[in-house]
């Protein structure tokens, strides 16, 4: 399916390949694992034959800023109490923790290179709403960064077009990568979490 749909951008109107740009930003947040960055890499390559380069960056970075904002507001909405009673299965009073000390410490830098770590970007809009980070600070970063990433993956697919599937595999292996790295940091952040509150 996703071969067909790649084959399609590059012969559909305008208009088709706008809207598939504006789909897929949204539903990677929502839906995760995504071929997002694979289809705004080949529709990079239809800049200048049917589409233009600004409208298709600022349609895919709205597109994909609204399911951060999506996905901010359900953590917001979500009760802390029933996390630390440990009724939510996939999000554990720990990781609560940690995320919260990841903001602490870290800040909003976080935020602003969201959309550079693949893998864990919906983890972040959500922890950001459930630590109650502050709204217009955190759209603001996280609309910057999803600016940035869009510009790059519209410039390469536009500037490497013949070469769109091994950009691909490099953004995937650049992704991998970095998942690995943040999650090993996860994993050391738990464990010296998990140690302090047994020495106490």
């Amino acid at each position: 399916m996703l071969e067909h749909l790649l084959e399609y951008i590059h012969t559909a109107p305008p208009i088709a390949v706008y809207t598939i740009l504006l789909l897929f930003p949204f539903i990677e947040n929502i839906f995760p694992p995504s071929p997002s960055d694979l289809i705004i890499l080949v529709g990079g390559t239809m800049i200048g034959k049917s589409i233009d380069f600004i409208p298709a960056v600022l349609i895919t970075a709205v597109s994909s800023e609204l399911g951060f904002i999506l996905l901010y507001y359900l953590g917001t909405q979500t009760d802390r109490k029933i996390i630390h009673a440990g009724k939510l299965k996939f999000i554990s009073a720990d990781a609560l923790q940690i995320a919260e000390d990841w903001f602490a410490k870290y800040g909003f830098v976080i935020i602003l290179f969201n959309r550079f770590i693949s893998g864990v970007r919906s983890v972040i809009a959500f922890f950001a709403g459930l630590s109650e980070l502050p709204f217009k600070k955190t759209v603001i970063l996280s609309s910057i960064s999803s600016l940035l990433w869009h510009i790059v993956l519209l410039s390469l697919g536009w500037l490497f077009g013949a070469h769109v599937q091994k950009i691909d595999h490099i953004i995937s292996v650049y992704g991998t990568v970095l998942t690995i790295a943040v999650l090993v940091i996860v994993i050391i952040f738990g464990a010296r979490y998990y140690l302090a509150q047994k020495g106490k």
